[in-house]
């Protein structure tokens, strides 16, 4: 290969030179936080459309749940099936929902297990993105569970007072105190060690908070120790907010109550979700 004058007079560009050029061509731009969370979000979505058996958990499961209910004891408790769905829908969309939230703790646990977490950690983004795109992705689950159950509602009779506006504020209520419920979640798939241990533990705490509640009767029928307790239930206030605004009415106490547990479960088991990640 022969070297022409012009290619042996050039000088040869130094090893800083070279640095500096692809230092400033090549290093991408610091992701923002909305951004990274976004993306982990779109990751969490993409795991549902190649697994679509995933959605089992949020069609087969709630309409197992309406149809059960309702005919097992809607002629018991409300003399007919029609009129006891009018009471039950809004609850069992909340015990739905609510159930569903713990796949946020096992998708955390599974990806720790297969080691996904450690390449996590070492990516220059904001820190918590991984954990809120874990959620955010879970925010389509419940927002099919609970269109869902409404399909089905709607079918079998339901027929809310508040019409579609209120469907959808009841909804939408229901999807933000999940996401602030799925931070428990978080915390247990970082705690635990094993994806059955943190849905044996999960099933420990939904199983008392969705049946200790007013989801399926009014607790002025129950015993008063009950009723002490069934009251304070985190469950039992955003049931009657959901409920008060598919019937196009508005539970003020309720309201505050379920936005209170939900600021309460974000802050405390947001904050213990994050000292947790960054020590494991």
């Amino acid at each position: 290969m022969t070297v022409t004058k012009e290619a042996e007079l050039l000088p040869a560009p130094k090893t800083e030179d070279l640095a500096a050029v692809l230092l400033e061509t090549v290093q991408p731009k610091r992701p923002s936080a909305l951004s990274a969370s976004l993306t982990f979000g779109w990751r969490a979505v993409l795991k549902i459309k190649h697994v679509p058996e995933q959605l089992f958990d949020v069609t087969a499961f709630p309409i197992m749940m309406i149809l059960m209910f309702t005919y097992l004891f809607g002629g018991a408790l409300a003399g007919s099936p029609g009129e006891y769905i009018q009471y039950l829908l809004p609850g069992i969309t909340v015990t739905s929902v609510v159930m569903i939230t713990m796949y946020t703790g096992v998708a955390v646990n599974t990806d720790i297990e297969k080691g996904v977490f450690d390449r996590f950690r070492t990516l220059p983004i904001w820190r918590p993105a991984p954990m809120v795109g874990y959620i955010l992705g879970d925010l389509l689950r419940y927002v099919l569970a609970s269109f869902t159950i409404m399909v089905v509602g709607l079918i079998l009779g339901f027929r809310p007072d508040g019409g579609f506006v209120g469907v959808v504020l009841g909804v939408g209520l229901l999807v933000v105190f999940s996401f602030a419920f799925s931070w428990v979640w978080t915390m247990f798939g970082l705690l635990l060690r094993s994806e059955k241990s943190v849905m044996g533990t999960s099933m420990l705490v939904l199983f008392p908070l969705t049946f200790l509640s007013n989801v399926y009767v009014d607790p002025a029928t129950m015993p008063g120790w009950l009723q002490s307790f069934v009251n304070v239930n985190p469950i039992s206030k955003l049931v009657a907010a959901v409920r008060s605004l598919m019937a196009g009415g508005f539970d003020g106490d309720a309201m505050l109550w379920t936005l209170g547990y939900s600021v309460m479960f974000t802050v405390v088991f947001g904050y213990w979700t994050m000292r947790l990640y960054n020590r494991k």
